[in-house]
């Protein structure tokens, strides 16, 4: 129940006002009938005019002033708002749908802020934001063993800074906050954005790494192997079977073999984080390796007919034949180094863990082309591999393009792809993306960067 206390102003007594003005009238008919008679009967008549005309405009804004101030007096006062309310004042104007609400200069915002673990405590923090003209989207706990991380999809008023919005969390009871620019993906809830996230990973064992990155947001996900494909180097150590957590890091047993490493060194991860992490890892170890069954049939300029489909370790026996039909300047072009060692990255690019493979193969069961999207951290890398034969024929444009169909979808910003200056023809694909690319060259390596263009926010089903 709220307390309301109801305000009754007192209402100044409107005689006295009369009775004032009554006598000033008296005393200006007094004042005149002097100033006439001194006028007619003495010799100073327009200086006592110009006088009388002063005290008179001096009168009028007495009066003037004294009226406003009794109005002012008899105004009715507004009730205060309670400091621990939870719900903030009501705007004079009806409230306007989100997309309005974006088009008048809004700004989405995620915020993870950490609050004591007492009653009141989020009460305190809904407050400073709403006096900043802040509305809390959605709202997620995350209870630690000193106090509760609140994570929140703000959206403040565009002119508000980064600071501002601190600030106000701070002065709400929140410390160690965090603030990042959200966007229209966002605004799907936590429980349908983990099940969409577990049911793409039950389709398809590469979605795990990505499922990872968008469950948690800016993050470096890396797949570390059992054995090195280049037979040295970095490899997986030993990792118990439930993970393990260190603040900022989080390991995982890899179901395929090898660990799965998250980063996130500027906010520490929550035990709820931690089994939501967890929860995936042992969905993808249950389903055991899968790849989707599709696949598209093409009809090339030439006529041939190519079946473009994904590629996984069922395909390895057909990838080392092709690679020793293709030529070592072929193979130079795409592994960057001696042609020797390029048989050792197959089994790692075959693999789901590391990112989606398409396969080509001609209508005699062949296979002429392979196309690779690694993940490389939070970057991603697209590569390609075309059989000499058939190099120049579309079969490696039509790859790339269905690959960086496959980024945007996947929610990547950029795509690189690295290859020899002299490799016209990887760069002929790539302009013929017709997106914004970037071109960087050293030392005869070429790094070709592709923007990509945000996958649009699918529309949720109206309300019933």
């Amino acid at each position: 129940m709220t307390d309301e206390t109801t305000a009754h102003p007192h209402r100044p007594h409107r005689w006295r006002r009369d009775m004032v003005e009554l006598a000033a009238l008296f005393t200006a008919v007094a004042a005149a009938d002097t100033v006439a008679d001194t006028v007619v009967h003495g010799s100073d008549g327009p200086v006592l005019l110009a006088s009388s005309a002063a005290a008179l405009l001096a009168t009028t804004a007495f009066h003037i002033w004294w009226a406003r101030r009794t109005s002012s007096r008899g105004r009715t006062p507004q009730p205060k708002q309670p400091k621990q309310s939870m719900q903030p004042e009501r705007p004079e104007q009806p409230r306007q749908d989100p997309a309005a609400e974006d088009a008048t200069g809004t700004t989405l915002w995620r915020m993870r802020t950490t609050v004591r673990d007492e009653p009141g405590s989020l009460a305190a923090l809904c407050t400073a934001l709403a006096g900043q003209q802040v509305d809390i989207l959605s709202l997620q706990t995350h209870p630690l063993a000193d106090g509760v991380v609140d994570e929140l999809l703000l959206r403040a008023p565009a002119a508000l800074a980064a600071a501002h919005l601190a600030d106000a969390a701070a002065a709400g009871g929140g410390r160690q906050t965090w603030l990042e620019r959200a966007d229209a993906h966002d605004l799907v809830d936590a429980p349908t954005r983990v099940l969409n996230l577990a049911t793409r990973t039950a389709l398809d064992a590469a979605e795990l790494p990505l499922a990872l990155r968008r469950l948690f947001g800016r993050c470096t996900i890396r797949s570390v192997p059992a054995r090195s494909p280049r037979g040295g180097g970095e490899t997986a150590g030993q990792v118990p079977a439930e993970g393990v957590w260190e603040e900022t890091v989080m390991r995982l047993r890899d179901p395929s073999g090898g660990t799965i490493t998250i980063e996130r060194p500027y906010l520490p991860f929550t035990p709820t984080e931690f089994a939501r992490a967890r929860a995936l890892v042992e969905l993808d170890a249950r389903l055991g390796p899968r790849v989707p069954p599709r696949a598209d049939v093409l009809t090339l300029p030439e006529g041939n007919e190519i079946t473009i489909r994904r590629a996984g370790a069922e395909d390895l026996a057909a990838a080392r034949a092709m690679q020793e039909r293709c030529s070592a300047a072929t193979l130079a072009q795409r592994y960057h180094g001696p042609a020797g060692d390029a048989d050792r990255y197959l089994r790692h690019l075959l693999s789901p863990r590391f990112g989606r493979t398409l396969a080509a193969y001609t209508a005699t069961g062949r296979l002429v082309a392979l196309g690779h999207l690694l993940w490389d951290g939070d970057e991603t890398e697209v590569a390609l591999l075309v059989e000499d034969d058939w190099q120049r024929r579309g079969v490696g444009g039509e790859l790339l393009g269905r690959l960086v169909e496959l980024a945007v979808a996947d929610g990547c910003r950029s795509v690189y792809a690295v290859t020899r200056s002299s490799n016209t023809g990887m760069v002929a694909a790539m302009r013929a993306l017709d997106l914004p690319l970037d071109y960087q060259v050293e030392e005869g390596t070429l790094v070709v960067t592709v923007r990509l263009a945000p996958a649009p926010v699918p529309a949720l089903p109206p309300a019933p």
